[in-house]
Formats: C-alpha cells, structure tokens, sequence
C-alpha cells in the first residue's frame, strides 16, 4: 500500500517537489497504480521524460512500477511531453506517461498521462491514488523496448507545413526539452532560423521556461530585434505551450494566436466549433463568429479543454496559457512545436507579417492574468460569494459561471477563479477604453474586498 502526499495528486497531472513531497517511491507506486488502471498484463505505454535533473531516475522507478504490472513499456527517452502524446497514437499504444515538471521550478518534476483515446485527469488521478492506497496491483512481468522516434517525429511535424516564402525566425527552447527536436526541425524548414538556448539543461540557467510571463520572453524579443526577424517563437520547459512575438517586438498571447489560427481552420471547416478557456479574450469569441465559426468558453485546464474538443469533434481548441490544440490535421493534444510549424505556414501563405495579422485584431485594453494566494480553504468560498452577490445585481451585469465568474459589463469582463493546482486565485479584466478597464478593476476589487480579500496593488 503506498500513500501519496496530500498536494501531488492535482487536477491535471502529477507534481510535486522532489524529494520532499514527490520521490522514486511515489513515481514505482504511480507505475504499478496506472499499469493496473490501464489493465496490466498484455497492455503497452509508453514512457517519456524531459530534461530535469530528476527526470531519469523518476522515469526509472515508473517503469519498474509499469513492469510489475504486466505492462510492455516503450520508452521513447528524453524529449518534449507532446513527442510522448505522438508516440502513444504513432504506435497504437493503450497509454503513455511523461515524467515532466512542465514549468515549474527545477526542484519540481511530476507525470502527464494520456490514454490513446485521450487525456487522464480530474477524478482518474483521484482513483490512481485510491488503487496505491489499497494496494491491490496488476501482477505479471512486461517486456522493455527503447525506441528512437524523433526523426519520424520531426518529420510528422514538417508534414504540415505550406509555406510558399522562406521567412526569418527565432526560436527560444528555453533549456527546456524541446531543444534536440528543435534542432532537428529547423535544419529541415526553409528559411533563416536562429536557436536560442536549445542545450536542455534541468537548471534552466538562462531564464525560467515560461513563455506565458513576459520577464521570460526578454531574450526572444531582443534577438528578434537584432535580427530583423519576421517573427519570434518561444516554448515551456515540456514543449506543450506556446509563445510567439511579432517583428514589432509584442507579445502576441494564446488568445490572439488562436484568433489568428481561426481564420485558417475555419476556411476549411466552415462553421465549425472552436473552444477556448474563461481568461480568453471576448475579440476571440468576436473573430471567431464572425469568420462564421462557433465560439464555445470552456473551462480553463489543457486536460478539461482537450476532452471537451473530443466529445464535440471541434478542429481547434486552446487556453491563454498556450496550450493550444488542432484536430485539423493533427492528434488534439496541444504541441507548441506543431503550433509553432502552423503559424509559420500560416504567416507565409497570407503574403503578410505576424504583426500585420495582429494588427487586424480589435484593440482592446487588458490586465495580464493576476495570481494572488489566498487560504486553501477558502478560494472556491470566495467565488461562490462573490457569484451570490452579482447574480442578485441590478440589470447590465451578466455573470458566466462555467468555470470562477466571469462577469460582463457595458465597459466590456473582468474574471475570478480559483486555481485547481494552488492556493491561489486568478484574475483578468478586458475592456473597449483605459476608462472602463479602470471601473472593472474597481468593481472586482470592491467584491473582493466584501469577502475580506485584498487585491494585490498590481491589480
């Protein structure tokens, strides 16, 4: 029997710190658990793991835990978490699992799972837990096979790409795990690329491997000015999010990239559905409408928003945090490197600059997405109060409560949720002028505070 502790089992995925709330025994006992979830003797995963420091010896202790199962294993080695979701479907294989701290700081690590029909998450991590508690495991004794597959990876990758002119890029692995797959597709993609810290490196000595946080986008920016590049794309420490700056040197967010990749879907798959999280920009669910698609905001969470793309068949699906996913022409699972190959076609065929692109979009006046810790025990509380109270509010206000509330205004929304992974909760405000983003901010702060909240003074 094997008891996990209380904060790793999360709503997504695995994570926890190593050696102190996340070890070897926790990553056997996470093995034998998913082998027997899986179905034990006959069943074949496949293992992956990124560049921490960690990652080996975690990824070590899983398989034996997945052996003793019965499981066959197919370990695909070092790379990003989307090349593991790529070899789950590529081979037919019943489920994989990746040893990845994603983007968390280097004393982190922890596991995504996927089965082939799709992600492992919410209430199946929770069983995951309960079958370790019981102990009662699958027994048998699988077999081991190493595979090579980056290069029928990479060429997966190229497949895609329709690029009529050769452009200009720079691309920031992060020391992340992206980087030899990195390497090897830029050697094959036409046009001038230049590389930025693509050794993998599980210290992350350059800069943290978030493109979602602006700080870390700070080298990316100035070698696309340096170079005159047509545009700059950077990736998280596991390759599964994206971020891309134009040659004007902005930031161009998930949200703006999925209005962008819109355009092209939907010419394909007119009037189908596309997906996006509760922090998404309203010009988003705006373009896509009015390109005659079918805007749908669903709950934040890569996991959450890849098994609603699923069940409705939609060809493209994403989240502010850039995790996005394309079912036109690839898997649905969410692969920066693949994005990273679309958006570059994309740029190419329209004749255009990324920026040019961006620039079409309606202007509008946002907060960056705002973390702040609050009690564990109360942060769904402080939602639920804060919905009560709206709800009951005079006409002009309407509240969504698919996932926190996100609550829209003449001036344009503002957004609070509790996080599922931390003590914390998250807020974001859009609005048409300075004016109105300053009376949403107002109006967020003032419910905040009749819950005994502070907002933090960046907001």
């Amino acid at each position: 029997m094997h008891e996990f502790h209380s904060t790793v089992l999360r709503e997504y995925d695995i994570r926890g710190i190593v050696d102190k709330t996340l070890s070897v025994k926790d990553a056997a006992a996470i093995g034998r658990a998913f082998g027997t979830m899986v179905g034990g003797a006959g069943k074949t995963i496949c293992l992956g793991y990124d560049g921490r420091l960690s990652s080996p010896s975690l990824a070590a202790a899983l398989a034996e835990g997945l052996l003793s199962t019965g499981v066959n294993v197919k370990r695909v080695g070092l790379g990003p978490t989307p090349m593991l979701y790529f070899a789950v479907k590529h081979l037919q294989a019943d489920a994989g699992v990746m040893v990845t701290g994603s983007h968390n700081p280097p004393d982190y690590n922890g596991f995504k799972m996927t089965l082939y029909t799709g992600p492992v998450y919410g209430e199946a991590i929770l069983s995951l837990g309960k079958v370790a508690s019981s102990g009662k495991y699958a027994t048998g004794q699988g077999a081991i096979e190493d595979l090579d597959i980056q290069d029928v990876y990479v060429e997966r990758l190229l497949k895609d790409y329709e690029g009529p002119k050769n452009l200009n890029v720079v691309w920031d692995a992060g020391n992340g795990a992206s980087g030899e797959i990195l390497r090897r597709l830029t050697r094959k993609l036409p046009g001038t690329h230049t590389l930025l810290f693509d050794d993998i490196d599980g210290t992350f000595p350059n800069h943290h491997p978030d493109p979602t946080v602006e700080e870390n986008l700070v080298d990316l920016k100035r070698v696309v000015a340096a170079k005159g590049a047509d545009l700059g794309i950077g990736f998280d420490g596991d390759g599964d999010r994206i971020g891309a700056i134009d040659g004007k040197g902005r930031v161009v967010w998930g949200d703006q990239l999925l209005a962008i990749y819109a355009g092209e879907v939907l010419a394909t798959h007119p009037g189908a559905m596309i997906i996006a999280d509760v922090k998404a920009s309203q010009v988003l669910f705006d373009e896509i409408a009015r390109l005659g698609g079918q805007p749908v905001m669903w709950k934040t969470g890569h996991s959450l928003l890849k098994a609603k793309m699923a069940e409705t068949g939609a060809p493209l699906a994403g989240e502010m945090s850039g995790h996005i996913f394309f079912g036109d022409k690839w898997y649905g699972f969410d692969d920066a490197l693949y994005c990273g190959v679309r958006l570059l076609s994309l740029v190419s065929k329209s004749g255009k600059q990324l920026a040019d692109l961006v620039d079409k979009l309606p202007k509008v006046f946002n907060t960056p997405e705002t973390r702040f810790q609050v009690d564990e025990s109360r942060k769904f509380d402080v939602v639920k109060e804060v919905k009560q109270r709206l709800t009951a509010s005079p006409d002009g206000i309407e509240v969504n409560d698919i996932d926190g509330v996100r609550v829209k205004t003449p001036d344009g929304w503002w957004l609070l949720r509790a996080s599922n992974t931390q003590d914390v909760l998250v807020a974001r405000a859009e609005a048409s002028s300075e004016e109105g983003l300053g009376r949403l901010k107002k109006l967020l702060v003032a419910q905040l505070k009749q819950s005994g909240i502070e907002a933090p003074t960046t907001f």
